[in-house]
């Protein structure tokens, strides 16, 4: 499929209703053979719909239940623009492509073009971060049985990473295909700023900032982007369904390194994870792409750092926005440990060049709670 089929058409029309939305998703159920006419009727109404939270996406979600089981995922873009309707065009692309390569993500039962809704497996709702949160209130540490399936995410990581970039088609992508330092900086450092910096703190950037974090970018561009990235690879979007993990939300995969997206699951903010379980975490990752590709373990540290230091600037970024311009509560809580975590890890050796950013998060630490 070529660029121009997933950017779509660009006809303003105004955004579907609710309704709206359920009666195309009750005609693609139909269509697709999984209802006869007669038992999707009742799908848009009553109990047998409901709306579930979207986190901190903007697109709109409804499980469909069946006999009180529940059937299937709805999902909508927030409205008729042309990315949000190219985003769930990526979806439904990666969706497919990664599954027929053996990655643990939703089966996919059907896609509207023209709407931008898709059906999808509902996996529940339980995710890797309800089992750690579960698991800390009642012994403070995390026992053998969560670990097991950090070691089975990473384990399934590893193959989505090299399997997943095998025949990848990156016209699929809706936002761009590949990660590299100019998104480093726009989409993660610079978000850091803006979000976090100016706009949560009310902040003047000083001079001589940029030119550290663009360095900073450079080099952990030097990693190799020729594997699958999901982009979003915490806990909440790995889900636990009969024992086994599967992924969500991989809508925005592209190609790009090996260390982001393992770096996104151990600093993740969401379930804290201590130094340590995340060191040994790392070993365990290594010995499992190692069976997939060759890899200098000292130069991947290396980019690792990097990597994690990125995705921590993006984290902060983000959780600031959805904060302050969203007005989305959850996400207050979070910001603190993670710029803990972005200090700590400026403390590394590699990054003693960098006094600007280093006294930056410093300060931001401390105003923080002023803010």
């Amino acid at each position: 499929m070529e660029k121009n089929e997933i950017a779509l058409e660009t006809a303003k029309v105004e955004e579907l209703s609710d309704i709206d939305i359920l009666q195309c998703a009750k005609e693609l159920l139909i269509a697709n053979g999984m209802l006869k006419q007669s038992e999707a009727e009742s799908f848009i109404t009553g109990a047998r719909s409901s709306k579930i939270d979207s986190d901190g996406s903007t697109r709109r979600f409804w499980r469909l239940s069946q006999n009180a089981h529940p059937f299937c995922i709805v999902a909508a873009p927030a409205g008729r623009e042309v990315n949000e309707l190219a985003e769930s065009a990526s979806a439904w692309m990666i969706g497919n492509h990664l599954r027929k390569q053996g990655v643990p993500v939703p089966e996919l039962y059907g896609w509207d073009k023209i709407t931008g809704i898709l059906l999808f497996e509902d996996l529940g709702d339980f995710r890797l971060h309800d089992i750690v949160e579960g698991n800390k209130s009642n012994q403070k540490i995390l026992d053998d049985s969560v670990v097991e399936y950090y070691h089975s995410a990473l384990e399934n990581l590893a193959n989505m990473q090299c399997r997943g970039a095998e025949n990848f088609n990156e016209s699929w992508c809706w936002d761009s295909p590949r990660y590299d330092s100019q998104l480093m900086i726009e989409k993660e450092s610079d978000y850091f700023l803006r979000a976090f910096w100016q706009g949560l703190l009310g902040k003047r950037v000083e001079d001589g900032v940029l030119d550290e974090l663009h360095e900073i970018a450079r080099l952990a561009g030097e990693a190799p982007v020729n594997f699958f990235l999901h982009r979003d690879f915490q806990s909440r979007n790995i889900m636990i369904k009969e024992g086994a993990v599967r992924f969500i939300d991989f809508q925005g995969g592209r190609l790009g390194p090996l260390g982001y997206d393992l770096a996104s699951l151990l600093i993740d903010p969401y379930s804290m994870l201590p130094p340590r379980l995340q060191a040994e975490l790392v070993e365990h990752y290594l010995k499992t792409i190692s069976s997939h590709v060759i890899i200098d373990e000292t130069e991947f540290k290396k980019q690792y750092m990097l990597l994690a230091f990125q995705r921590n600037m993006q984290i902060v970024g983000a959780f600031s926005f959805l904060y302050k311009v969203r007005n989305k509560a959850f996400f207050i809580d979070f910001i603190k440990p993670s710029l803990i975590s972005l200090r700590d890890r400026l403390e590394d050796q590699l990054f003693l060049d960098y006094p600007l950013i280093r006294n930056m998060v410093s300060r931001g630490l401390k105003e923080l709670k002023t803010a």
